[in-house]
């Protein structure tokens, strides 16, 4: 007898991607709670390592070496990731808001998002300067203006030991690119005033011997474009600004009727508000029983508590002070790899105190790099013969990657009987039927997907514009939608909250492609999958498989790879920006692309059988062959990689058995790669294919004519 997974009934959601939270997720992955939903909010697919900032500003560390990956950590914690920046949350209603998606709803909710170091009441820092934090945009520019040329000048405000670490990061940095710098620290009081004695004379020392000037003691009238200028009439010319001046929270945190200190929330021992299901932690927080400074140890020591008492939280276990250390040992960087620990007024120095410090720094990122990849479960002593083959070595995919194969499916229509209906226009293999209705011609499709991603609003986002693709790729106008939708168990709120966010996201994209949701069905099963009918009117003639031509210019409107990504997404293996881009693609409303396209001869969308297969129905039914430009086919970031070490889809082997002429090695296995809500391919007249092609990529398409039409069937790569 089947068993079906236990139903969920509480939603916890960790606001931010801060190192708290990114320990809490690890754990969670370790030891979930049963019942419970887990949902992080974070701005991108990657929260930086502050620690790790002014070894990479020094040129000691890559990008990449700063970020961990929530993309990976939320597939191994089980959790779904929503990419946008929160801007308030309403404890009334127990919803987060987040920019352009449904509010997420909780029942317990913990907040990690760090802190700012933007001044906006400095007149001009806004418009001509850069804040230390948050890391991502500060990372960017920084890289840029360090890959320049000719003398820097460049200003660091604030004194404290942040500001310390970057502007003798910035120096080394810029001396060993052999750049002439005029680098300046400053500060409206005392450089490095927290700071025993013996290691500010240290540091001091250190900044000395970098070249960096030191002003104190003064305030900041205004900064420009070319200058920071200050109270008493002097002038430091400074091309690039940036300010490490303290701890700022995020304004929108003193909105949500949470009690603050200086805009911080205010937490208790157990970490939390004054919300009880409201949790704070990290440099947003401020400790109303032992107030500490603003310092990354407390926010990882923090973290089995707050594991700990957000489950308590949910329902299991009891709540447990953090009791915070009186001091704590601080390693700075000296700019060049060497580095100062100071604790209780003892104070080392030297490269051995960096090696230290590097050491500390990876083994803390590697505990978010070494997770366990997702394995296959362990079949019965005994089975049936063949289920080990109709297994495989892999979880299976969801998305298009979880449809049946073309081979299978065709077998399984092949003896049904043809139309009988005079209103309806026999189109075999093409993407929608025809139907003719008092003079009115309408097409109709239905497409449903099997969850690739744990948030059901970017999910049905996803299934709604794959779904639109097949009425895109006839020409015709999207009219009407029925949704189906099958839920995992859940309590009776977390259904409401989930559909409610379902209907919202799908209403959203079909009146954005100008149809109607007009009904639907729901029912509750082992996972999420959602799906469409739709009908669209055709103006026109509507576009087939059968119109191409030989000599037709073939364009896809979208890169291929997204079978690959979910793939190895799924198997805790896909860099999170590489995943998020793919969403990104897979949401790309392909409307415009297909008015664009209205005069190809014939036209399909690319999605579960790949760019190979699909294009194989195309010449199948037009009576042409194609040769493929290979090194045309644009390719989403980072598929070719993640092809070439062994990643694949689910139904990549039966794609293959459909073009056995073709290659499958190196880019030409992404030929047959299924794509979920993938690109239009369009058989376009030669002497319109450059008018077309230009149109779409002033649209925002990264459209690509990609081959040709031969009269010689068959497939073939062009040479």
């Amino acid at each position: 007898m089947h068993i079906p997974p236990l139903p969920r009934t509480r939603d916890l959601v960790l606001i931010g991607g801060g190192h708290t939270h990114a320990l809490v997720l690890r754990k969670w992955g370790m030891l979930p709670l049963a019942g419970t939903r887990v949902t992080v909010i974070n701005p991108g697919p990657t929260a930086p390592y502050s620690g790790m900032l002014p070894g990479f500003v020094a040129g000691h560390y890559d990008r990449a070496a700063l970020d961990i990956d929530l993309v990976q950590l939320a597939r191994f914690a089980g959790a779904r990731v929503v990419l946008g920046a929160v801007q308030g949350i309403d404890l009334d209603r127990r919803e987060i808001h987040v920019p352009g998606r449904p509010p997420v709803g909780f029942d317990v909710a913990s907040v990690n998002v760090g802190i700012t170091s933007a001044m906006p009441e400095m007149a001009g820092f806004a418009d001509h300067a850069v804040p230390a934090k948050p890391l991502g945009p500060f990372a960017a520019r920084w890289a840029a203006y360090l890959a320049g040329n000719g003398p820097a000048r460049v200003a660091v405000i604030g004194g404290g030991v942040a500001g310390a670490e970057l502007v003798m990061a910035m120096a080394h940095a810029l001396r060993s690119r052999g750049r002439a710098a005029q680098v300046t620290l400053i500060d409206r009081a005392r450089v490095l005033a927290g700071l025993g004695p013996r290691a500010t004379q240290r540091i001091r020392q250190a900044m000395e011997g970098l070249g960096v000037t030191l002003v104190e003691g003064v305030e900041i009238a205004r900064i420009t474009a070319k200058a920071v200028e200050l109270a008493d009439g002097r002038r430091i010319e400074a091309a690039f600004v940036t300010g490490a001046a303290g701890a700022r929270a995020y304004p929108w945190l003193t909105e949500t009727g949470l009690d603050t200190v200086d805009g911080f929330i205010s937490v208790d021992a157990c970490l939390r508000s004054s919300d009880p299901m409201v949790f704070a932690a990290g440099d947003c927080a401020h400790l109303t029983d032992n107030p500490r400074p603003k310092a990354g140890v407390y926010a990882v020591r923090e973290a089995p508590v707050l594991y700990d008492n957000l489950r308590a939280a949910l329902g299991a276990g009891h709540p447990r002070p953090y009791r915070p250390q009186s001091d704590y040992l601080k390693l700075i960087s000296l700019g060049g790899k060497s580095a100062l620990a100071e604790k209780w007024g003892r104070v080392f120095a030297g490269p051995a105190m960096w090696r230290w410090k590097d050491r500390i720094d990876r083994t803390f990122m590697d505990r978010f790099r070494e997770l366990p990849q997702m394995g296959q479960p362990a079949l019965p002593e005994l089975h049936s013969a063949g289920l080990s083959e109709a297994l495989g070595d892999k979880p299976l995919c969801g998305g298009c990657g979880a449809k049946v194969g073309r081979s299978a499916l065709r077998a399984a229509l092949a003896p049904l009987p043809g139309a009988i209906r005079n209103d309806i226009t026999p189109l075999p293999g093409d993407d929608a039927a025809l139907l003719s209705t008092g003079g009115v011609r309408q097409v109709m499709t239905s497409d449903h997907l099997r969850a690739l991603v744990e948030d059901p609003v970017l999910m049905t986002r996803i299934a709604a514009h794959h779904a639109l693709g097949d009425i895109w790729a006839m020409g015709a106008a999207p009219q009407a939608a029925t949704a189906t939708v099958i839920l995992p168990r859940l309590s009776p709120e977390l259904q409401q909250r989930s559909l409610t966010e379902i209907m919202a996201a799908a209403t959203e994209v079909m009146r954005a492609a100008g149809a109607e949701i007009v009904g639907g069905h729901s029912s509750v099963g082992d996972e999420l999958t959602i799906g469409f009918t739709l009908t669209g009117l055709c103006a026109q003639d509507p576009i087939t498989l059968a119109g191409g031509k030989p000599g037709d210019v073939l364009i896809l409107t979208k890169p291929l790879g997204s079978g690959v990504l979910m793939a190895a997404e799924m198997a805790g293996r896909a860099p999170g920006a590489d995943v998020a881009a793919a969403y990104a693609h897979m949401t790309k409303d392909q409307g415009p692309a297909t008015r664009i396209l209205g005069a190809a001869h014939a036209m399909t969308d690319v999605t579960g059988f790949g760019l190979a297969g699909h294009l194989h129905g195309l010449c199948e039914a037009s009576g042409t062959g194609a040769e493929i430009a290979l090194d045309a086919v644009p390719l989403m970031t980072g598929a070719l990689a993640l092809s070439e070490t062994g990643h694949r889809s689910s139904i990549f082997g039966e794609n293959r058995r459909l073009v056995p002429e073709l290659p499958a090695t190196g880019a030409a296995a992404l030929l047959f790669d299924p794509q979920t809500a993938g690109g239009l391919l369009a058989a376009v007249a030669p002497d319109q294919a450059e008018a077309c092609l230009a149109a779409l990529i002033k649209a925002g398409y990264p459209a690509a004519r990609i081959g040709t039409l031969t009269e010689k069937p068959g497939l073939r790569l062009a040479r």
